[in-house]
């Protein structure tokens, strides 16, 4: 299948995109609704109301993309930007982690 090209203006419209993507997945497979959901551990009305509206939580996004095998894409999210030099990277290595959100 080739890749979507889509413009994504904000969240709700990449959800839409996300339930789009996982719909023509399970139907390449010829899975049915209550078949992915079975496989990926979600109640058939959940699955059912995120592919029709994009609406779900994180964990059952996770779950369908698990089941799905492609759960390895969402590990490229929300990484920090590449170092651009050496000290930037040496930087990075030796700050120390902070646990909690406070100062």
């Amino acid at each position: 299948m080739g890749a979507m090209t889509l413009s994504l203006t904000g969240p709700t419209d990449m959800a839409e995109a996300l339930a789009a993507r996982a719909k023509a997945l399970r139907l390449l497979r010829g899975w049915t609704q209550n078949t992915l959901a079975q496989r990926a551990g979600v109640t058939a009305a959940s699955y059912r109301r995120f592919e029709r509206s994009g609406k779900a939580s994180l964990e059952l996004v996770l779950k369908v993309a698990h089941a799905l095998a492609r759960l390895d894409e969402f590990d490229r999210l929300l990484q920090p930007p590449p170092a651009q030099s050496i000290a930037e990277l040496e930087q990075q290595t030796t700050q120390p982690t902070r646990k909690r959100g406070r100062r």
